[in-house]
């Protein structure tokens, strides 16, 4: 406010009211303008974090880059062993892109609007496809109503598309309308695609992750798989392709992690993963950690999940900060991250305890071993005893809490009950380096965990939930060499999604 001093008024009232409403505005422009410069510190620290972290994978990525082209281009005294086959080098390069895809897909999130890409020349889809037209329709506007309307051309985009096992080409037509008497042009929106300005439907994209990742079929026999159909996709637009799936499929990795953490009894297992080790040509021990949940063994309608996280180590650390948050039951084998994670949790006196459920099949297995070899009656005495334990529990899968309960107290405590005392009395009786001695010690020092499934109707008699869930990702191990680098992906963020194939 920007008065003259013939406007300012004669009274001292007037003037103390005119200053103090101009101190009002001032303060609030000044609060505005403070507000908007912490909100752009703010956004300048997020993008900064971003551009290192995509940065460091870089970094991370270009090295394997390097290792590759050595191995393959290298004088022979410099070649790795990796590299004995040109085959299986070419394919380690669609980790590479994959990663690169993925950074690309996190930058361009974090830029917010980016300028539109530049249309580029596409080779035509194979004529046999089937080709299936749907016209997207503009909604009329209301003033348009009534008036006759006239096509004055379209916009045509063809994307590449697959029912099993055949493919077929989905062509997407957005007519453009003007209206006689009325300014304008009236066309529908393009629909939003997880690959923005890409050849692959979502449908595409699932099937070629479903096959990789669920089925183990490397991108490479995918290639000539399709190459049969005349479709030409490269392994390394493939890759290029998963990597912005995963990206995409991060928040629901995360959300699915959050919905098994809110049950009222979890599974978690973990099982090896070899995992290259950027500039070493070399594989490591990575670990698959998986979290399951699973309420209709005892009457409850939640679906069932499971919910991965890839780490570097089995250290104790990785589970807790896995299980941030959750409070239950948490049903393991005899892993001792398990055990730690409780122990802290009930030092602390936190509100979110943990209490562990033992697994009877895992306990069940020492003792089977030492039956087929024949070197222990208690052992064959166990196995037998522990049948019986299996057949109430077919009676019991499916009913409630409470009637499961009831029914492991009639026939199932006494058998608990008469091994403990049988390993009990054994124990005192061998050698204590046998492996007999090492099978019952480990029952007795869980006693307390492998009981508990009497008293608590929730509670599994086994962990082999999760352990189904865990198993398809040991196919995949199979069919490779070593499962991608931790750089492809967030270090215990997800499980790694790029594997290369065995010899």
């Amino acid at each position: 406010m920007v008065l003259s001093v013939a406007e300012l008024p004669d009274d001292i009232d007037a003037l103390k009211a005119m200053i103090q409403v101009m101190a009002r505005e001032h303060a609030e422009i000044a609060r505005g303008s403070a507000a908007q410069l912490d909100a752009a510190k703010a956004e300048i620290a997020r993008l900064k974090a971003v551009e290192a972290a995509a940065n460091e994978r870089i970094a991370n990525l270009t090295t394997i880059m390097n290792v590759l082209q050595r191995a393959q281009h290298g004088t022979r005294s410099e070649r790795l062993r990796l590299a004995a086959d040109d085959e299986q080098v070419a394919f380690a390069f669609e980790e590479v892109e994959t990663g690169l895809a993925a950074i690309q897909s996190e930058l361009d999130r974090a830029a917010g609007n980016k300028p539109k890409r530049a249309p580029r020349p596409r080779k035509g889809f194979a004529a046999h496809l089937e080709r299936i037209e749907e016209v997207i329709e503009p909604e009329i506007p209301a003033e348009c109503a009534g008036l006759e309307k006239i096509l004055i051309g379209e916009d045509r985009s063809e994307r590449l598309d697959v029912v099993p096992p055949k493919f077929r080409v989905i062509v997407t037509r957005r007519p453009k309308y003007a209206f006689r008497g009325h300014d304008g042009v009236v066309q529908a929106l393009a629909p939003a695609h997880i690959i923005e300005c890409g050849l692959p439907t979502e449908q595409l994209l699932a099937y070629i992750a479903v096959s990789k990742y669920a089925d183990g079929l490397p991108l490479y026999r995918q290639e000539a798989i399709y190459l049969r159909d005349g479709v030409e996709i490269s392994r390394n637009q493939m890759a290029q392709w998963m990597g912005h799936l995963g990206f995409e499929l991060q928040i629901c990795a995360d959300y699915i992690l959050e919905l098994v953490k809110e049950g009222e009894r979890v599974f978690a297992d973990e099982t090896t993963l070899p995992t290259l080790v950027p500039g070493s040509g070399k594989a490591m021990t990575a670990w698959l950690w998986a979290y399951a949940r699973d309420d209709r063994p005892y009457g409850g309608t939640s679906p069932p999940m499971v919910a991965y996280r890839f780490e570097d180590s089995r250290g104790a650390e990785c589970v807790a900060r896995h299980l941030t948050g959750f409070s239950g039951v948490l049903q393991v084998d005899g892993y001792t991250a398990y055990t730690s994670l409780a122990k802290a949790r009930a030092r602390l006196g936190s509100n979110q305890a943990i209490q562990l459920a033992g697994c009877w099949a895992h306990l069940r297995r020492k003792f089977y071993d030492l039956h087929i070899s024949g070197v222990s009656q208690a052992a064959t005495d166990t196995v037998v005893a522990m049948s019986a334990l299996w057949k109430v529990e077919d009676e019991v899968r499916g009913q409630n809490a409470e009637t499961r309960v009831a029914l492991r107290q009639a026939k199932s405590a006494a058998i608990v009950t008469g091994l403990f005392g049988l390993w009990e009395k054994e124990l005192r009786k061998i050698s204590g380096k046998s492996k007999t001695a090492e099978a019952i010690r480990y029952a007795l020092s869980r006693r307390e965990a492998l009981e508990w499934f009497l008293t608590d109707g929730r509670i599994e008699i086994d962990s082999n939930i999760v352990e189904r869930a865990i198993r398809p990702q040991t196919i995949t191990r199979k069919n490779s060499l070593f499962a991608g680098s931790e750089g492809v992906d967030e270090p215990g963020q997800h499980w790694p999604r790029f594997f290369r194939p065995a010899k």
